[in-house]
C-alpha cells in the first residue's frame, strides 16, 4: 500500500490522531523498563540525534509521510525522556543491611504493614560514615509507643535504626519494590527497636515543611473532631495522612473493591472542584451584575482550579494526587478556553504531561487504572450521547431514574475497565466490587466530599462542627457498605500472577477499540483475547526460596506448602497471591506433603526428586551424605558447599541470585534469580552511587 492509498484511512482518523501521542510515548516508555539491561550512552545518543534530524526535515513532507515520522519518533522520545529522569533521580543507596545510629529530618509520616508508626527522613546523617555515602531518604519504622509530640513535620530525630537497601523482588519477575524506591530518592529501610529522641535546634523550615506542618494538624484537628475509625477515613481523603486509618477498617475497603476512596485520586479530587466549581457558578448566578458583565463559569473555573491546588498542597502532593491534579487542571483550562473540557483530548494531555514529568508512572498500578477509567468512562458517555433513547427517552420519561442508572454505568465501565489492571496488580477480584461501588461512591460524591468542603468555609468563623458531623455519618455508611460486603462468602476471588505480555496485549487490544475509528477497531478484541489466554495458561514455579534462604515453598496438589508458619511474612504473602491462592502462610503451612524438625525440613518435588532445607550455620558430618541423596539442598547459613551431586543453594549463591525460582521440565528443571534478570540497571546498582 503506498502513500497515496494511505490518504483516506489518515484522513479517517484524523481526528483521533492527538490520542496516539501519550500511546506512542508509552512505548518508549516501556521499551525502557522492560529491557534486560540498562541502554549504553550511544543507544541514548542515537534516538536523540534520530529525533533532531526527523525533526529538522518534518515540514518538508507530506501528510501520511510527517504523520509516520511522528510514529517512529515519539516512541524514541519516551525512550529518552525514561533513561534522563532514571539518571537524574540518582542517589547513594545501602549496600547491606547495618545498625546505625541515624538522624534525620521528618518529611513524611504513615503507618508500616504492621501497624507501626513510620516516618520518612531527609538531611540524613548516618553517624560514621561521610555525606556522599550516606542515603538523600531513609524510612524507618518507629516503635508503637512513639509519642505523638515527637512526630512533628520538620522536627529532626534520632536514634538507633537496622537498615537494609530497598528489596529486590521476591520472585523473579515479581514487583520490584528496588525500582519504585530509586524515583523517590529512597535509599534504605528500616526499623528500631529503641525509642527515638528529638534533636534539639533542628527545626525545618521552607514551604514544604509548612504545608507538611497544616496537613498534619488538619489530619489531627479531623480525627479530634470525628472520633474513631471515621476520623481517620476523613483525615485520609482530605489530608492524605493514612497513619489513623484502622487496619481492618482498611483491610474491608480492600477486599469490597473501595480502597481507592482512601487514596486522593481523580474522583476526590474532581468532586471537590466540581462542588467548589457548581457552588461558585451558582451563587454568582444570584448576582444579577456578575450575570450579565462576566463570565461566570470561567470565573467559576478559576477558583475551582486555586481549590485544587491548595488541596494538592495540603494533602502532600504525592504521585496520585499531582496525577489527579493534572487531570483536573486540565478540564478546567478547556473550560478557560471555551474548548470541551470532558473528551479523550484532555485525557490524553494530561497523559502526555505526566509522562513528561514522571516517566517511570507508566508502570504503576495507579496511572494505568486512573486513566484506564476515564478513558473509558468518556468513551462510554461519549457514546450514549449519541444515541437517541439515552438523550431523550431516558431524559424525559426516566429522568429520575436516569442519575441511578449513571451512577451503575460509571461503576460498570469503570470496574471492568480496571479489573485487569487490579487483578495483574494485586491478584485478586472482588466479587461484590460493583455493588458495593455502586452503594458507596455517590455517598462520598453526594455527602463527605461537598460537607468537607462546606465545614472547611464554615471552620473560618468557627461553625465547621455540624458539617462535620455529616461527614461522620456519610463516611460510616461507607464503612458498614465495605464491611457488609467483605463479609460475605466468596466476597474475594485470588487471581494467578499474569505475565506482563498479558496486561500490554489487553490494554493494547481495548486503546485500539476506543481510539481507532471505524470497523478496525473490532480488531482489538484479538489481542485483548489473547492476553487472557497467556493469563490463563501460565504456570507457577514449582518451588520458591526467599532471598534469605529461610522460606521456601513447594507447589502441591492442594496448593503451595511452605516451610514456616512464620517470618518472611511478605514473601510468603506475595507468593500466594501470585498462585492465586487465598491461604494464609499459617494454612499454606499445614499443608501436606513436607517433613519438617527443628532447622530441617524435606520434601519431594516431582520430577524433581527430594529436597532438603538445613537451617544450621555451619555444615554437620552428614553434609556429604545428605548433598548425595539429595536433588537441591538448601543451606542458607552455609559458606561452602558439600561434595555431592546435589545443587547446593547457600550463602553466596543466595547474595549473587537473591530470590529463586525452580521450574521442572521433561528433561530437568531450571532456575532462575531475582536478581540475575536486572542487568546492572540503575536502581539495582548498576549505575549508582551505593553506600558501602
Amino acid at each position: 500500500m503506498g502513500p497515496i492509498a494511505l490518504v483516506p484511512l489518515v484522513e479517517a482518523q484524523r481526528s483521533n490522531l492527538p490520542l496516539w501521542v501519550p500511546l506512542l510515548l508509552a512505548v518508549g516508555v516501556g521499551i525502557y523498563f522492560g529491557l534486560p539491561f540498562e541502554p549504553l550512552g550511544w543507544m541514548l545518543v542515537a534516538p536523540a540525534v534520530f529525533v533532531a534530524t526527523c525533526l529538522f526535515t518534518l515540514f518538508r513532507l507530506g501528510p501520511v509521510a510527517r504523520i509516520a515520522v511522528f510514529v517512529l519518533i515519539l516512541p524514541q522520545v519516551g525512550y529518552v525522556m525514561a533513561a534522563i529522569r532514571a539518571q537524574s533521580v540518582a542517589a547513594p543507596v545501602l549496600a547491606y543491611p547495618m545498625t546505625v545510629n541515624v538522624e534525620g529530618r521528618i518529611v513524611g509520616l504513615d503507618r508500616s504493614g504492621s501497624d507501626r508508626p513510620r516516618v520518612l527522613l531527609d538531611q540524613v546523617v548516618i553517624h560514621g560514615r561521610v555525606p556522599a555515602d550516606t542515603p538523600k531518604r531513609v524510612r524507618i519504622s518507629l516503635l508503637d509507643d512513639t509519642p505523638e509530640e515527637l512526630l512533628l513535620p520538620g522536627r529532626t530525630i534520632l536514634g538507633q535504626a537496622r537498615l537494609s537497601p530497598p528489596s529486590a523482588p521476591v520472585e523473579p519477575g515479581g514487583f520490584d519494590f528496588r525500582r519504585y524506591a530509586w524515583f523517590q530518592s529512597l535509599g534504605a529501610i528500616g526499623y528500631t527497636n529503641t525509642p527515638f529522641v528529638e534533636r534539639p535546634g533542628q527545626t525545618g523550615t521552607g514551604l514544604a515543611t509548612w504545608l507538611f506542618r497544616i496537613r498534619v494538624s488538619l489530619s489531627r484537628g479531623i480525627q479530634d473532631a470525628i472520633p474513631n475509625r471515621n476520623g481517620g477515613f476523613a483525615a485520609a481523603i482530605l489530608t492524605g495522612d493514612r497513619s489513623a486509618v484502622d487496619p481492618e477498617a482498611l483491610q474491608d475497603l480492600r477486599r469490597s473493591n473501595l480502597a481507592h476512596l482512601l487514596a486522593i485520586s481523580g474522583l476526590h479530587m474532581g468532586l471537590l472542584t466540581g462542588f467548589v466549581f457548581g457552588l461558585v457558578r451558582y451563587g454568582l448566578a444570584l448576582v444579577p451584575r456578575v450575570v450579565l458583565f462576566h463570565s461566570t463559569k470561567k470565573i467559576a473555573a478559576v477558583v475551582a482550579l486555586i481549590a485544587g491546588v491548595a488541596y494538592l498542597g495540603l494533602s502532600g502532593g504525592n504521585v496520585a494526587t499531582q496525577r489527579a491534579f493534572i487531570m483536573t487542571a486540565v478540564v478546567l483550562v478547556a473550560v478557560l478556553l471555551d474548548r470541551p473540557a470532558l473528551t479523550l483530548r484532555s485525557v490524553a494531555l494530561a497523559a502526555v504531561i505526566l509522562l513528561a514529568l514522571r516517566p517511570e508512572s507508566l508502570t504503576e498500578a495507579g496511572f494505568q487504572m486512573s486513566f484506564a477509567a476515564t478513558t473509558a468512562l468518556i468513551a462510554t458517555f461519549e457514546w450514549l450521547r449519541s444515541r437517541q433513547w439515552w438523550r431523550e427517552t431516558l431524559k424525559d420519561r426516566w429522568r429520575f431514574v436516569r442519575p441511578l442508572i449513571g451512577v451503575a454505568i460509571t461503576s460498570f465501565v469503570a470496574g471492568t475497565a480496571t479489573a485487569p489492571i487490579s487483578a495483574f496488580h494485586f491478584n485478586m477480584m472482588s466479587q461484590y466490587g460493583l455493588l458495593a461501588n455502586i452503594l458507596a461512591v455517590p455517598a462520598m460524591g453526594l455527602i463527605v466530599m461537598p460537607f468537607a468542603v462546606i465545614s472547611g468555609v464554615l471552620s473560618l468563623v468557627g461553625l465547621a462542627a455540624p458539617a462535620l458531623w455529616v461527614v461522620d455519618q456519610g463516611i460510616y455508611y461507607i464503612l458498614a457498605v465495605a464491611h457488609f460486603f467483605s463479609g460475605l462468602n466468596g466476597s474475594v476471588r485470588a487471581i494467578p500472577q499474569g505475565p506482563t505480555a498479558s496486561l500490554v496485549l489487553i490494554v493494547t487490544g481495548s486503546i485500539l477499540f476506543v481510539v481507532w475509528q471505524g470497523r478496525l477497531r473490532f480488531a482489538g478484541t484479538a489481542p485483548v483475547l489473547l492476553g487472557f489466554l497467556l493469563w490463563f495458561q501460565v504456570d507457577r514455579p514449582e518451588v520458591l526460596i526467599s532471598e534469605n534462604g529461610r522460606l521456601f515453598g513447594v507447589m502441591t496438589a492442594e496448593g503451595r506448602v511452605l516451610n514456616s508458619q512464620s517470618g518472611n511474612s511478605f514473601s510468603a504473602d506475595a507468593w500466594l497471591r501470585g498462585d492465586g491462592d487465598g491461604a494464609s502462610q499459617s494454612e499454606a503451612f499445614l499443608r501436606d506433603g513436607m517433613e519438617r524438625g527443628r532447622g530441617w525440613a524435606e520434601v519431594n518435588v516431582k520430577g524433581m526428586g527430594p529436597m532438603v532445607y538445613l537451617g544450621s550455620k555451619t555444615p554437620g558430618s552428614d553434609a556429604d551424605e545428605i548433598c548425595r541423596d539429595a536433588a537441591i539442598l538448601l543451606a542458607p547459613g552455609w559458606d561452602t558447599s558439600p561434595t555431592g551431586r546435589c545443587d547446593f543453594i547457600g550463602k553466596k549463591r543466595l547474595r549473587q541470585d537473591g530470590a529463586i525460582a525452580i521450574r521442572v521440565n521433561e528433561t530437568g528443571y531450571t532456575t532462575a534469580g531475582a536478581k540475575l534478570a536486572d542487568g546492572g540497571r540503575p536502581w539495582t546498582g548498576g549505575v549508582r552511587k551505593q553506600s558501602q
